[in-house]
């Protein structure tokens, strides 16, 4: 399978500190990873990188065959499709749910003057109805509850039919109800046909969605196990990532941990 994500010996620093230390990954087009660690732990610093939004203080880092600091940005940003709370934080409370959507296909996170064909506009209320929000399609962004704002930046982050998708923290402040209901419909795009790489950030073990298949750990921004789910989300590798002794147990395609007894 072709890779999407290579990065070779990669740091960020930022006031003197590698938040990103020396770190080599490469994730493939038909992989997808969950990337675990404490507070601090550089998760969100990698996923800026990834996304194309911050080029690494050293190393090289390769997204969808483009080497950051000479692709052009602008033609590689649309085919990655991203979910953060700092993107979040930049749309507009008044902006109608289809709008949010819509824009991804200009990556801007407010709607001004840009033209739209109705293939456009049919795509984005298309994606809105594969997450359960097409109802929602004439509200305003700051209306919805943290589930719904959470689901339409994954529909805005999959508008264009992104080769790489990178959700940071999407489960986050989430109650029980909203957050099964969202790790149940990322389960299926997951697993469905055509999905593309995703990277997914998550503090928690049981906000891993079925179908994912590999798993990175960091800690201080430097990894302590990478590789398939089963091998690296294990008592003794997160007890070490976390810095506690930890019993992990999995059934079904879900994983739960707790303090050692």
């Amino acid at each position: 399978m072709p890779t999407v994500l290579q990065l070779t010996d990669v740091s960020l620093v930022r006031g003197g500190v590698p938040v990103v230390d020396s770190l080599t990954w490469t994730v493939d087009s038909d992989e997808r990873w969950i990337v675990l660690g404490p507070n601090g732990a550089g998760k969100s610093s990698l996923l800026q990188v990834a996304a194309a939004q911050t080029h690494p203080s050293s190393g090289t880092a390769e997204v969808l065959g483009g080497d950051l600091g000479s692709v052009d940005l602008f033609d590689l940003r649309p085919r990655i499709g991203f979910a953060s709370t700092t993107i979040a934080r930049r749309i507009p409370a008044k902006e109608k749910v289809v709008d949010v959507v819509l824009t991804a296909a200009y990556s801007v996170t407010g709607r001004w003057n840009e033209e739209y064909e109705g293939v456009d506009v049919r795509r984005a209320h298309r994606v809105l109805d594969e997450w359960s929000l097409d109802h929602l399609s004439e509200r305003t962004f700051g209306e919805l509850s943290d589930g719904e704002q959470k689901r339409v930046q994954i529909a805005r982050a999959v508008m264009t039919d992104p080769e790489l998708l990178l959700l940071d923290e999407p489960a986050a402040s989430l109650d029980l109800g909203a957050r099964e209901e969202l790790l149940r419909m990322l389960s299926g795009y997951a697993q469905s046909e055509g999905a593309p790489a995703i990277v997914m950030v998550t503090h928690h073990v049981e906000e891993i969605p079925r179908g994912f298949t590999h798993a990175l750990l960091l800690d201080h921004g430097s990894v302590v196990a990478a590789g398939p789910i089963d091998e690296v989300v294990t008592a003794e590798t997160l007890g070490a990532t976390f810095g506690v002794e930890l019993e992990v147990t999995s059934e079904d395609g879900r994983y739960a941990a707790r303090a050692a007894r």
